[in-house]
């Protein structure tokens, strides 16, 4: 199976079995379009009603390829060949190094 990472950033997948697989990205990015318009604010904090738009940059199937792109494009699209990275790992002083795991978006 190939694995393609279409965000900007190094994923490290942390396995069950302590080990790290690393994917590198690309270059190419899958993004989701988005509108924010200002609402109403909240007690004086601003608040922004947020619209999605047309996902780019992310290639049709193709046999034995997985991609893995953000959780907002994977929620998006919803393919089965189209992963995020799981929940957060982080190191000691709180920054994350990586995800336990790959995620699917189901309806």
């Amino acid at each position: 199976m190939k694995f393609v990472n279409l965000t900007p950033h190094m994923i490290n997948v942390h396995q069950p079995d302590g080990s790290v697989r690393h994917f590198a990205p690309t270059g190419d990015i899958a993004r989701v379009a988005v509108t924010r318009t200002q609402a109403e604010p909240l007690d004086g904090i601003p608040t922004y009603i947020v619209e999605t738009g047309e996902v780019t940059g992310l290639p049709d199937p193709e046999a034995g390829v997985v991609y893995i792109v953000s959780g907002y494009v994977s929620g998006k699209v919803m393919r089965p060949d189209v992963v995020a990275p799981g929940e957060l790992v982080r190191d000691e002083d709180g920054r994350p190094i990586g995800c336990l795991g790959l995620t699917r978006a189901v309806r």
